[in-house]
């Protein structure tokens, strides 16, 4: 029996994914960078990176120092997070599932091979070619769906709208340098205040609302870097619940791992 789940990225979607998946009785191994560019971090697993451990929702996840961990953390009910961005775990952990969720929306490489089942998030993925499904991640009538053969809808570059905002509400690097950040996820600002520099340079809020993400402070960045995004709904408890689009992405992922009757088998 194997009910194991290997997901790519610990972001804001990957954690939703890891949440109904850890819900739903699966055993949950995320891969992260030494350090990660997570946003949404108060959502996203990925912090473990830098805390130890976080809560989402009421589910933990720990941060692993070798395997032996996560066998640990798994068998006390938790999410194993473990800094392995090549996967060099694979083939110990020997997942049921594994999931791409890293949302570079880049064309990716061929599909794993000894894995049963491999499920791509979003544009860069071809069911066929480099993963078994795809499952869409843009807003509107498909998001969620199941993709068993052909692409996610390309990526148009535009930010999901919210009370009319778009692109403003997204914080950029005005700069390449050093991250310094001067407010915290879920304060509320008024449009002008000052949220972080880089290399000196300042980053003011666009307009009055919350501060829905910020990258870890004192992180390196490169000019046009997605450093962090505005909330004009002005609703603190936003910050911590993971969104209705991370949620329709994981129904879809539960899905797809159902769907397949000799995956099924397996369980």
């Amino acid at each position: 029996m194997n009910s194991r789940i290997l997901i790519q990225g610990g972001g804001d979607l990957a954690s939703g994914v890891a949440a109904r998946l850890h819900r739903a009785g699966f055993q949950v191994l995320i891969t992260e960078l030494p350090q990660p560019l997570v946003v949404r971090r108060l959502v996203s697993f990925a912090e473990a990176v830098y805390a130890g451990e976080v809560q989402v929702e009421g589910i933990t996840a720990q941060l692993s120092e070798n395997f032996t961990q996560v066998e640990s953390i798994i068998s006390n009910q938790a999410i194993a997070v473990l800094v392995d961005p090549d996967l060099n775990c694979i083939e110990s952990f020997d997942p049921l599932v594994l999931i791409d969720a890293r949302m570079t929306k880049k064309s990716q490489d061929s599909r794993p091979a000894d894995v049963p089942l491999v499920i791509g998030l979003g544009p860069g993925f071809s069911a066929g070619r480099n993963c078994d499904a795809v499952i869409e991640t843009m807003r509107g009538h498909t998001l969620g769906r199941v993709i068993w053969q052909g692409e996610a809808l390309p990526d148009t570059k535009i930010p999901e709208t919210i009370s009319g905002r778009d692109h403003d509400r997204v914080l950029r690097a005005p700069a390449d340098g050093l991250l310094r950040t001067h407010a915290q996820i879920a304060d509320q600002v008024k449009e002008g205040e000052l949220l972080a520099e880089v290399a000196g340079v300042k980053v003011k809020a666009p307009f009055t609302g919350v501060v829905r993400g910020l990258l870890h402070d004192k992180l390196v960045v490169k000019t046009g870097m997605k450093i962090g995004d505005v909330d004009p709904r002005n609703d603190p408890l936003f910050c911590s619940l993971i969104s209705d689009k991370a949620l329709a992405i994981g129904g879809g992922v539960l899905e797809a791992i159902l769907a397949k009757p000799e995956i099924r088998a397996k369980l």
